[in-house]
């Protein structure tokens, strides 16, 4: 019988592959955009993890959810230090969701606030995201804008406090794989995993339709 973690990898993969292969991403990661347009996935970014971040202490305690909340992990304070660095000082000003954005962020709250098993679907699909395919997206944007290696602009891929990636990804499988749930419960956790997916892919396409290659 597989283990938990290998069955939300192994049921979210085609969501997961839409997500990386969306035309926005692939056009970002090409050098075909400007940077603006990854400063506007930035900004889109914020909203997600201001929602991910942002008064989860009462999940600290949660049998289910609690082993999952590392501070370690948190990205809020190099999002915003990176859009100091895009946007200016006065970027809050200019700070907007996409309706996309607003619709993942809600879902992500929703269940921060009411279901702790689905918070850890988006917690698993945006964390362990952001330490594998995320490094690639820092190299390529350090590459193509000029970025100060590992420096402002790029911060929210560097995890400062986890000097070894792949020993944290082993361990957070492990505790996927003492998830403590029913057989129902892990269904629907796969099912909301999914579901993360195909909202960070709605946010890429709608920022493609904002960021529109000339024909």
């Amino acid at each position: 019988m597989d283990s938990f973690s290998t069955v939300i990898r192994t049921a979210s993969q085609k969501q997961h592959t839409e997500a990386e292969t969306s035309t926005f991403m692939a056009d970002l990661l090409g050098g075909r955009l400007g940077v603006d347009a990854y400063a506007r996935y930035t900004e889109q970014l914020w909203f997600v993890y201001e929602a991910l971040e942002t008064g989860i202490e009462q999940l600290a305690d949660d049998p289910v959810a609690g082993p999952f909340v590392r501070p370690e992990l948190f990205r809020l304070p190099a999002l915003e230090r990176d859009l100091a660095h895009l946007r200016g000082p006065d970027w809050r000003a200019g700070l907007r969701a996409l309706p996309a954005t607003r619709a993942y962020a809600a879902r992500v709250r929703e269940c921060a606030e009411r279901w702790p098993a689905g918070y850890v679907a988006h917690h698993y699909t945006r964390y362990l995201g952001d330490l594998s395919g995320g490094q690639v997206i820092r190299d390529k944007a350090e590459r193509t804008w000029g970025f100060t290696r590992r420096g402002d602009g790029v911060r929210f891929y560097v995890f400062d406090e986890i000097p070894n990636p792949a020993a944290f990804k082993r361990h957070y499988r492990e505790l996927l794989d003492g998830f403590r749930a029913d057989e129902l419960e892990r269904q629907r956790v796969v099912t909301e995993c999914k579901r993360a997916f195909e909202l960070n892919t709605a946010v890429f396409r709608a920022l493609g339709e904002e960021f529109p290659l000339s024909a």
